[in-house]
């Protein structure tokens, strides 16, 4: 049963992060923006179930839950806490394979998003991770990466604008014509 060691702001004022004592999962990344999308995911099912909970996104010690600024946190937190204690670990999930590249990217043979998809590992979602969200790539089409971010980055006002800047500033590096689209 995982306790609850720290409840944690993020960059995005309706997310907050918790920091658990025990690890969830042995690096399994989850990410949900729907109640339909966490239906086998006891946890994730069980937040959702919860008014103005939008999206849940979790890694080892990380819970990232995101509302939709309907709710007083400090309600909503006293609401979420016991879903959260009540966890059970689980090192056996397996892991989403889409969720920090589509499937189209996986498979892709472009050089240039596997250098993407590398540069993105080791500089920006550790960062992302931190503040308690991730980043998926969808594709690269032409000289147009589409990138979707997830937990509390998906809703977050500097994610589209300052983070995305950087991740461009960076991807032009591997090749200065691409662009950077958030979906």
């Amino acid at each position: 049963m995982p306790k609850i060691k720290e409840i944690e702001r993020t960059p995005n004022p309706d997310a907050m992060r918790f920091v658990l004592a025990e690890p969830l999962t042995a690096g399994t990344t989850r990410s949900y923006e729907n109640s339909g999308e966490a239906e086998h995911d006891d946890l994730a099912k069980a937040l959702f179930s919860i008014d103005h909970v939008i999206n849940v996104y979790y890694v080892d010690k990380y819970i990232t839950v995101t509302q939709d600024g309907g709710a007083v946190w400090s309600e909503l937190l006293r609401k979420l806490a016991p879903p959260i204690r009540e966890a059970k670990a689980n090192q056996n999930i397996a892991e989403d394979e889409e969720v920090h590249a589509s499937k189209e990217a996986q498979e892709s043979d472009d050089p240039r998003l596997q250098q993407i998809n590398q540069m993105l590992d080791e500089q920006v979602r550790p960062y992302l991770l931190a503040d308690g969200g991730g980043l998926k790539v969808l594709g690269l089409e032409g000289n147009r990466l589409k990138v979707h971010y997830q937990g509390a980055c998906g809703t977050c006002p500097t994610a589209s604008s300052g983070t995305l800047y950087a991740i461009e500033s960076m991807v032009k590096r591997i090749d200065p014509e691409i662009q950077v689209i958030s979906v």
